[in-house]
């Protein structure tokens, strides 16, 4: 699914209106109709009375639209028009006048200078004040309102974009905070941002029939993945195929007091598909591997407790580097001795990745289509230091292109930035995966894929994906509070279970 910028929107809208055709006051009738089918699949009338708070432009214009259908479903609604504009809209004309014909739908009007209507806690309060097509922070009277709206202490709903968020830059002035966004037809980019999600609360998207050909002509390099793209990604099993078949994964992993990295990694990219594993590891760790593994081979390093050297790595399909190994002097020249000599796909993660941060000349040696998985800590310092997600959205894209090399920014909505300039975010995982270990497993689980024979792109969205659906499917079973990285292990085979049967 394409995440468009506002122009791009205003466009797609445009284009709709012209070439199915339809009039704008349908089109208008259709979102209305959208949200409308997802409140009350979602909300009985025993919620609470719904007060609709209504600007007078387009946004507005839905908002009336939504009172009216709602009225007619036997919901208690009542709308708070404020006098923002002295030129409404056609369409929230429109709109206005079919909701006065009603009569039976109170319609309150606020102008500056006058008290503000009371909203009874229990009501639902729907914010259809600014649409995306804001152009300004929201300042001075309106900034008061909007404040005040978001302290109220009942359900709170934004129609398409919470009130004064800006839909592809960072927000300056007030901002509504909701509960619930409903987004028409594609997904605004400020839902992606972490800073925005106490404005827009969880985020729903429902079509209301734009026109698809425009969607799927328009350029743009942000791109929502779903379960369908990734069900086209899995490669289905032959009746002769073999642990050959599969791949021979290395992965070098694990120090003194942290052979639980090398472990968690390892069990996840057999358990991804891969036929073979083999942990490179210090001498430390080898009965810990041994015994605690048995399924994977282990290959000793000649230290006792870092890795320092990579050995023969003729034998492997893929590489994946760094979970535990530590940042010292010894172990970054092996590192980089392996950077020298790597001829397959490599994955980097964690320590070596800090290793990047603290030695950047090292960047000479980072093979093309290299995935590197950073956390924004990670991220920030191999790259510098954003000043908000936005920033650090567009930096990914610039240093994915720039270095040649796949950048996995994890979070919620993990974002795979590509060499080609696309980023595509992930839309499975939550917050009970933020534990120790569960950046482990998404490095075993993506070097799998890549030892398997998936592209470098395929590899870390089908990862990506597979690691956040096993963390749904775990927390669902073991809730987010319990959850472990081990947990989301015993849960990759549901997870391809899940998403071949979409």
């Amino acid at each position: 699914m394409k995440v468009l910028n506002v122009e791009q929107i205003r466009q797609l809208d445009a284009y709709t209106i012209e070439h199915e055709p339809i009039p704008s006051i349908d089109l208008m009738e259709r979102a209305a109709l959208a949200f409308v089918h997802w409140y009350t699949t979602h909300f009985d009338p025993e919620k609470g009375p719904l007060w609709i708070v209504c600007g007078t432009g387009n946004n507005g214009g839905d908002g009336l639209a939504i009172a009216r259908l709602l009225h007619q479903r036997f919901y208690t609604v009542e709308v708070i028009v404020c006098a923002i504009s002295s030129n409404p809209t056609p369409d929230f004309q429109t709109n206005l006048e079919r909701l006065e014909s009603i009569r039976t739908v109170p319609i309150h009007r606020y102008v500056k200078g006058d008290p503000f209507p009371g909203i009874p806690e229990t009501a639902v309060l729907v914010d259809g004040i600014f649409g995306s097509g804001l152009n300004r922070p929201v300042e001075g009277l309106w900034a008061g309102l909007i404040e005040s709206l978001s302290n109220h202490p009942g359900l709170r709903i934004a129609i398409d974009v919470p009130s004064g968020l800006f839909a592809d830059r960072p927000s300056t002035g007030a901002v509504f905070q909701a509960d619930f966004t409903l987004s028409f037809e594609l997904p605004k980019l400020a839902f992606f941002i972490p800073e925005n999600n106490r404005f827009v609360g969880k985020w729903i998207v429902r079509s209301i029939g734009l026109d698809e050909s425009f969607i799927a002509n328009a350029e743009a390099p942000y791109e929502l993945t779903e379960c369908r793209e990734v069900h086209s990604l899995v490669k289905r099993r032959r009746t002769f195929d073999h642990k050959g078949t599969f791949g021979h994964a290395l992965l070098v992993m694990g120090s003194y007091g942290k052979a639980g990295a090398a472990i968690l990694a390892a069990r996840a990219c057999l358990r991804t598909g891969c036929g073979l594993v083999t942990i490179h590891a210090p001498k430390v760790t080898y009965p810990i591997l041994q015994v605690a593994f048995p399924e994977a081979m282990v290959s000793v390093d000649q230290h006792e407790f870092v890795f320092t050297q990579h050995g023969n790595l003729s034998l492997y399909k893929a590489i994946g580097i760094g979970c535990g190994i530590g940042v010292n002097q010894l172990t970054a020249m092996g590192f980089r001795e392996l950077l020298q000599h790597a001829t397959v796909p490599l994955l980097i993660d964690a320590d070596g990745l800090n290793i990047l941060a603290e030695r950047p000349e090292y960047w000479t040696d980072v093979p093309p289509d290299t995935i590197l998985t950073p956390h924004p800590r990670e991220f920030d310092r191999l790259f510098g230091h954003s000043e908000n997600g936005f920033e650090r959205l567009e930096r990914a894209r610039e240093k994915a292109m720039e270095k040649r090399v796949y950048i996995v920014l994890k979070g919620a909505f993990s974002t795979i930035a590509c060499p080609d300039g696309s980023a595509h975010f992930n839309a499975t995982g939550n917050p009970g995966m933020g534990t120790g270990g569960s950046g482990d497993v998404l490095s075993g689980m993506i070097t799998s894929l890549l030892a398997q024979g998936y592209t470098p792109r395929d590899a870390a969205i089908l990862g990506v994906y597979l690691h956040g659906l096993a963390g749904d499917l775990a927390a669902a079973d073991w809730q987010q509070e319990a959850l472990l990285a081990s947990d989301i292990v015993r849960y990759i085979g549901k997870s391809f279970e899940r998403i071949k049967s979409p």
